[in-house]
């Protein structure tokens, strides 16, 4: 395999950040760090979102492996506790696709963790994408919600810490992932879910197992996803693990996980 080139904006999404304005007129600091792509899959660049209270950090081994496959990687950062999920996925995917716009791609996909998943979710239920439709790789989304926000969402430390987002991510009928609808026609998307935890508090009093620790198996399910796994890993450092990377590269490749 090729190696990547060297060439790239930045270490990663802290080294280069952009003020993007929202729908309600604010702004939402974003932050997109880029790694050029080489060979078959040059003109295809990749977005990564991680997480609630994560930075792009979580996401930067996972994407010098998908730059290494050779497609264009944005690992791109938001101040995820700082707004509803609806205003940081317009900042933080809005500013990421002028970037790709900018750079000439020819057609865009998506590795996301956690939140990020609903995200590019919330933000694909609202624009279209000016490409041909990508695909999608969801690790470890709650994407019907977190048995762990329906249970700590009201207390002051949960609300302070997590933020506007936070509170969105219950498992009731109206919280966001429940009010969100299946991908865009055309969008392949594959979801890996973690079986492993270590947070034993966790899944011993509200996760149904299996479970990561964060957010149940039952729960990364998604209506018209393409394909699903899952793997041993837990839910914080899951874009570290080698089985996850290599599922998620075979996704991008084919549209399709190993089974």
């Amino acid at each position: 395999m090729s190696r990547p080139s060297t060439r790239h904006a930045a270490k990663d999404a802290n080294a280069a950040t952009a003020a993007a304005t929202d729908a309600a007129g604010g702004t939402v600091a974003v932050g997109v760090g880029e790694h050029a792509g080489i060979g078959e899959h040059a003109g295809e660049h990749v977005i990564l979102l991680h997480g609630i209270a994560c930075r792009p950090i979580f996401m930067r081994y996972i994407a010098t492996k998908v730059a290494a496959a050779g497609y264009t990687t944005h690992n791109t950062g938001y101040p995820s506790r700082t707004a509803p999920i609806a205003r940081l996925a317009d900042a933080a995917i809005g500013a990421a696709i002028r970037d790709c716009e900018n750079a000439g791609a020819k057609a865009v996909h998506f590795v996301t963790h956690s939140m990020g998943g609903i995200l590019l979710r919330s933000y694909l239920a609202r624009h279209s994408v000016p490409f041909p439709q990508g695909r999608a790789v969801m690790l470890a989304p709650p994407n019907h919600g977190s048995e762990v926000a329906d249970a700590l969402r009201s207390r002051w430390l949960f609300r302070k810490f997590f933020g506007a987002a936070g509170q969105e991510l219950g498992t009731t009928p109206d919280a966001t992932p429940n009010r969100l609808g299946p991908p865009p026609v055309g969008w392949e998307v594959g979801i890996i879910a973690g079986s492993r935890s270590c947070n034993f508090l966790f899944s011993t009093l509200w996760l149904p197992a299996p479970d990561d620790g964060t957010v149940s198996v039952a729960s990364t399910h998604l209506e018209g996803m393409k394909d699903h796994c899952i793997i041993p890993a837990t839910h914080t450092f899951m874009s570290r693990n080698r089985t996850v990377i290599s599922q998620t590269l075979h996704f991008l490749h084919h549209g399709l996980f190993k089974h």
